[in-house]
């Protein structure tokens, strides 16, 4: 575009020149090379205010050019302002979020995101969603992350919680199952051990048991009354031993919720966990599948959409679009939220927005504002062109008519 309105300014030169040969030959000649004439000054008038914006025209140090790069700390400020007013205040987004249904909205991709309009919005997102995940540093986002969990473990009181949920499991007789499972779980152990059980026995037994042969039957009695008290365990639901179990389980319980020495020892171990170098290293581990994995749905959305978490968000999307009072309650805490970004961050935008302009050289901003404004700036040059010459024409009728 800058071509073509350079070429045009040249083109009107050369009809000047060249009707200015013949302006004797006929009246419409006259017409043309008025017409050239005003065009160039016009031309000419627009590209001095064109180039006067960005730079200095021909490198002259003329006043009042080269606006932009001289003025861009003022710009900034006057931008950050005005987004300030204008967008990122509490009124603003609260009348502009009034109106919108966002839950619907989220509801209606959820349902069908193939539906057309949605296909194009998804794909960028995803895109963009996996360029950020791979830009990051993994190990230090993964990092941050665990110090994120690690400091929400860190002010949550597990005991009181624990305790809570072994009370309910015994209120509801949960807990029989799995004393069931725990004892032939003992019952397998010591079978796949027995030779290792015998062994013992046999190491403890005086001399004159193995002389005599009788630690082999010692060891069979023992092995025999172990395999009894488990099999009796299992199939009395009011045996002693389960009664001591179920007692020492409810005595735990209590303990995990009222003994403060109990609590404090789970707290210890809570903490050794969280600050042991090899959950750090499990967490890094499991944080970097993770995050392929995220990488991987977004870059094939239409396989994530699919089974079972495409059919459940589904199921969310019907009930986004079909329930007015959950779309309320959602466009509720939205408007509140956003509402609340505005008012707690938005200096911080602004300022960040003004910053980063203050921070762009004369050349960078130049070229962006310009790059921005793009074809429009010839096209200012252009009409100039076509504007000068019409009142040219316009200029030269009134003169032959005054005449």
């Amino acid at each position: 575009m800058r071509m073509v309105a350079t070429g045009l300014l040249v083109a009107m030169a050369a009809v000047y020149v060249v009707s200015r040969q013949y302006v004797g030959l006929h009246p419409a000649v006259g017409y043309v090379m008025s017409f050239a004439e005003a065009a160039m000054v016009g031309a000419l008038a627009d590209w001095f205010a064109v180039t006067a914006l960005f730079r200095r025209p021909l490198g002259l140090p003329i006043p009042h050019t080269a606006i932009i790069p001289t003025n861009k700390d003022r710009i900034a400020d006057t931008m950050a302002g005005f987004l300030r007013t204008n967008f990122l205040t509490p009124q603003v987004v609260a009348r502009r979020m009034g109106g919108m249904n966002l839950a619907r909205a989220a509801g209606d991709f959820l349902a069908d995101p193939n539906r057309r309009g949605t296909v194009g919005v998804r794909a960028g997102v995803a895109e963009l969603f996996a360029e950020v995940l791979e830009s990051l540093d993994p190990e230090r986002l993964g990092e941050q992350v665990r110090a994120g969990l690690k400091s929400q473990a860190d002010r949550l009181q597990i005991s009181p919680l624990i305790g809570q949920v072994l009370q309910a499991t015994i209120a509801d007789r949960k807990h029989l199952s799995l004393i069931d499972a725990t004892v032939r779980w003992a019952g397998l152990t010591l079978e796949a051990n027995e030779p290792l059980v015998r062994a013992m026995i046999h190491e403890r037994a005086n001399a004159l048991l193995r002389w005599t042969g009788l630690d082999e039957r010692l060891a069979n009695s023992v092995l025999d009354g172990l395999y009894r008290l488990l099999a009796e365990m299992l199939v009395d639901p009011d045996h002693p031993v389960r009664a001591k179990v179920e007692e020492g389980l409810q005595k735990l319980a209590h303990d995990l919720v009222h003994d403060e020495a109990m609590r404090t020892k789970v707290e210890g171990i809570k903490h050794e966990i969280l600050n042991s170098p090899a959950v750090g290293a499990w967490w890094q581990g499991v944080w970097e599948r993770l995050r392929r994995n995220l990488i991987a749905t977004a870059r094939n959305p239409d396989g994530a959409l699919s089974g079972q978490l495409g059919g459940a968000l589904a199921e969310l999307g019907e009930a986004l679009r079909k329930d007015p009072r959950l779309q309320t309650q959602i466009n509720r805490f939205a408007r509140r939220s956003a509402v609340g970004i505005a008012n707690r961050y938005g200096n911080n935008l602004v300022r960040l927005v003004s910053e980063t302009v203050k921070r762009w050289d004369a050349v960078t901003i130049t070229d962006r504002v310009e790059g921005a404004v793009g074809r429009d700036l010839q096209f200012i040059r252009i009409n100039g062109t076509i504007v000068g010459g019409l009142v040219g024409l316009a200029i030269h009728a009134a003169d032959l008519a005054l005449s």
